[in-house]
């Protein structure tokens, strides 16, 4: 499955806007991509197995922090630019 990767974390991607990765739920879809571009994963889990609070992942144009959450091949996974500010 194609996964949409922000600018943010295309260095991990070598600059690749889009990237494949495979999983039933979204944690093994993280697991997989960390596995193919190491070091992604950190950057939006944390130590505990939870998203970190600036990251948003939209599924089939939904957000969900849950990724224990199943996913399908053909599912639309997003992973916009975190924005924040003060």
């Amino acid at each position: 499955m194609l996964i949409s990767i922000p600018s943010v974390l295309q260095s991990y991607t070598g600059g690749a806007s889009r990237v494949e990765a495979h999983g039933r739920t979204l944690a093994e879809l993280l697991v997989d991509l960390d596995r193919r571009h190491a070091g992604i994963r950190f950057r939006m889990v944390n130590e505990i197995d939870a998203l970190r609070p600036h990251v948003r992942i939209f599924v089939n144009q939904e957000v969900t922090t849950d990724l224990d959450r199943p996913i399908a091949g053909d599912d639309e996974i997003v992973i916009p630019q975190a924005l924040s500010g003060g």
